[in-house]
């Protein structure tokens, strides 16, 4: 048995804040994914440092922990003591940033041989490639409205919804000494009382709905429409998923409101053409689908 354990743990955040999935990845038989709806890039990367450290806290063996983000490293190997000194304060007094993700991560590193190896991200390394592609899955699967595959886990564990327990869609202006982008512009607020992904899920798939590629494309209508959609036109006619291709429209559109009437159904209220339009959305195991639409004539 090789005397260490080495594996590669990432995070990705699409906008940042925005749909978040972490991964670590030792080999094809022992990797974990997970993620939120709404988090940042860091959390990711913290997170899944720290359920590598709870699937893994049974076997004796020392942890080499590769990653590409060093604000993860210099938080757990340097800034950490200093932060419990001061009562999880930084050093001008501000409260430390994801500081329940980083309680945990100092409890989980109690006693165990841990060594953290910075590594180039996007750079071929055949270890982090396999994290980030994971990560990112698992964010593009929250993106679109799914559960991400969560992996075989460690010895056949996998640790359910531990991301549960640390709250979500916080800001993150700690600097990510990996990423030097931007944080991308939040759009407005969108009325209703759906959450913020599921409105942010059900305007891409609208956006979709409306450009001509996809209209044009029977096989791409059929990934947005549940197998049973049914849509009341403006002209009183009834069409069904079966009726082919949609003829051509414009791509501007105003939301009204994104309703949640459970977890799994949805309801927009929205204007496009001068019509009032109404679409139900439902989750299916694939995401989002549209069930039902309607079109009023507009005064």
């Amino acid at each position: 048995m090789p005397a260490e354990i080495v594996a590669a743990a990432d995070g990705s955040s699409l906008s940042n804040p925005g749909p978040a999935g972490w991964a670590w990845y030792i080999d094809d038989d022992h990797w974990a994914a997970g993620g939120w709806e709404h988090g940042t890039n860091n959390m990711a990367e913290l997170m899944a440092v720290l359920n590598l450290l709870e699937s893994t806290v049974d076997d004796p063996r020392r942890l080499r922990i590769l990653c590409d983000s060093q604000y993860v490293i210099n938080s757990l190997t340097k800034w950490l003591p200093g932060w419990k000194r001061r009562g999880w304060k930084k050093g001008d007094g501000k409260p430390v940033l994801n500081v329940e993700l980083m309680k945990a991560l100092d409890e989980a590193l109690r006693g165990r041989e841990v060594q953290f190896e910075w590594v180039k991200g996007h750079a071929g390394h055949r270890l982090n490639e396999a994290a980030d592609l994971r990560a990112r899955r698992a964010a593009e699967a929250f993106q679109a409205g799914r559960r991400p595959d969560p992996g075989p886990g460690f010895r056949g564990a996998v640790l359910e919804a531990a991301e549960a327990r640390f709250s979500v869609g916080q800001s993150d202006p700690e600097p990510d000494l990996f990423s030097l982008g931007e944080p991308a512009p939040q759009p407005p607020a969108t009325p209703g009382t759906a959450s913020p992904r599921v409105k942010a899920v059900l305007l891409n798939h609208t956006r979709q709905l409306l450009d001509s590629r996809t209209r044009a494309d029977v096989a791409k209508l059929a990934e947005l429409l549940h197998p049973e959609f049914v849509a009341h036109t403006v002209r009183g006619v009834e069409r069904v998923l079966d009726d082919g291709p949609w003829s051509p429209t414009t791509s501007e559109f105003e939301v009204l409101a994104v309703d949640a009437y459970g977890d799994d159904v949805a309801g927009m209220r929205w204007r496009h053409d001068g019509n009032l339009r109404f679409s139900l959305w439902q989750r299916t195991p694939t995401g989002w689908r549209m069930r039902f639409a309607q079109v009023t004539p507009g005064e």
